[in-house]
């Protein structure tokens, strides 16, 4: 039997396009203390890298310079290879990663000791000056595949391609055009493996008229002395967790366009505080690592979320099926979700959060939400155990970040808001939760907190 092969499919997958959108060679691509690196520069070192890369499918992109991480993304799509990008740096997760795909290797800016399997380190400022060539992509290649963060179960990978990186990348330069008017410099607190740091600080200088800051400042005083090393406008790309110790420790930052958040849940409050402080727009983004960014909000003044054009949401008992253009196919999102009209919705919470104890019902974010709210409470979470008591009950519990303060006050000051069943119990005060580098919070880290933690002073009465 003759095979039959997609014509357009196989047209899609011969054609090449520019690695680099408006490749001016004097364009600047990123920044590094202080000094621009522009187009030319930056291609040359993708050249020269790409020369050094050994035949192979796939490598784990471990970069930690944002710019080294942004020059071994391009060299490895311009020779037909793709970034993996796994949950976390552990070396189980390496090794998983390594083992699903077979003949792949590693690659990154630092000596590790001891280094991951086939390590390859290289350092761009080290890279051989090479005349810069033109260089393009396949668009149908995978040039991505990253991993769900595994919060609330096994990570999931989700191969991305080139052609659809270019279409959710578009949607987040029109948005941040609109705030900025101009060509703007990034600044971003989060890891370029995450999805949404990709998106923002490793996509943008690629597919726009855009520049990055090579660092990722932890500290307040960092951030400021990273944006200080830019030019206006500047875009601080960030998550609640750091914007939170921004606002608490009142720091003084250059001039903002813009800040973006993503990867947790922005109370308006800490929003409305941040445009007081920092004169300047919060924008929030919701996503996935399975659709990447598909809507927004002013989280300050706007309940509703604004879908990017072309996205629909479709709703549905147990979360949202989302069709946007820079998908192959719809995807199932946990997300509850109300729309409103044809480009706007309210996000309800998860599936996975919702409680029904005694014929109530509450939600974990909420919770958490309210939490957050009392006086004092500088970081907290609400969950649920997995055992249940004598009477078949799953219990709440929750941790909390605040010094000075006790679980009985706190519980106190929840009394006020929450039903009595769905005051947690135990509630145990920690000097710090385990996020993650995007601030995320596993749920199997919080119970192993909590298990190490049990004790006088759980709250449980």
């Amino acid at each position: 039997m003759a095979v039959v092969f997609d014509t357009a499919l196989a047209r899609a997958a011969r054609s090449a396009v520019p690695l680099l959108h408006a490749a001016s060679p004097e364009r600047v691509i990123a920044w590094r203390s202080g000094r621009a690196i522009r187009a030319r520069e930056f291609l040359g070192e993708v050249t020269a890298l790409a020369a050094r890369l050994p035949s192979a499918s796939a490598a784990i992109n471990l970069c930690e310079d944002r710019y080294a991480f942004l020059v071994a993304f391009a060299a490895l799509a311009v020779r037909g290879q793709t970034n993996l990008l796994p949950p976390s740096r552990a070396p189980h997760a390496i090794d998983e990663v390594l083992a699903a795909h077979a003949g792949s290797y590693t690659i990154g800016d630092t000596r590790l000791d001891p280094a991951p399997p086939h390590y390859l380190h290289f350092d761009p400022r080290e890279l051989a000056d090479e005349s810069p060539q033109e260089m393009s992509v396949l668009a149908y290649s995978v040039v991505a595949v990253g991993y769900t963060s595994g919060s609330t179960g096994v990570p999931k990978s989700n191969p991305k391609r080139w052609e659809k990186f270019s279409i959710s990348s578009a949607h987040n330069d029109a948005l941040l055009r609109s705030l900025t008017g101009l060509p703007y410099n990034v600044v971003a607190t989060v890891p370029p493996q995450h999805m949404y740091g990709l998106e923002f600080s490793v996509l943008l200088p690629l597919f726009a008229e855009a520049a990055v800051h090579a660092g990722r400042p932890f500290f307040p005083f960092d951030v400021a002395c990273a944006l200080a090393e830019v030019p206006a406008p500047r875009v601080l790309v960030t998550t609640p967790v750091h914007l939170r110790a921004l606002v608490e420790h009142a720091q003084e930052l250059p001039p903002l366009a813009a800040i973006v958040s993503a990867t947790a849940p922005m109370p308006k409050e800490l929003a409305r505080a941040a445009e007081d402080l920092f004169a300047a727009p919060v924008q929030e983004v919701f996503g996935s690592t399975e659709t990447c960014v598909i809507a927004h909000r002013r989280t300050a003044g706007e309940e509703l979320w604004t879908l990017y054009p072309g996205v629909a949401l479709h709703p549905q008992p147990d979360g949202a099926q989302v069709e946007a253009p820079q998908l192959e196919q719809p995807v199932v999102l946990a997300d509850l979700i109300e729309l409103s009209g044809d480009s706007h919705f309210r996000l309800c919470g998860r599936n996975a959060d919702l409680l029904e104890i005694a014929g109530k019902r509450a939600s974990l974010g909420d919770l958490t939400r309210r939490l957050l709210a009392v006086p004092g409470v500088r970081d907290g979470a609400v969950f649920q155990l997995d055992q249940a008591d004598r009477r078949g009950v799953h219990r709440i519990a929750a941790l909390a970040v605040a010094p000075g303060m006790t679980a009985a006050q706190i519980l106190d000051a929840l009394r006020a808001g929450i039903d009595p069943v769905f005051l947690p119990r135990p509630l145990k005060l920690v000097d710090a939760l385990p996020r993650s580098e995007t601030g995320k919070l596993p749920r199997a880290a919080l119970l192993d907190v909590l298990k190490r933690e049990q004790g006088p002073g759980t709250g449980d009465r």
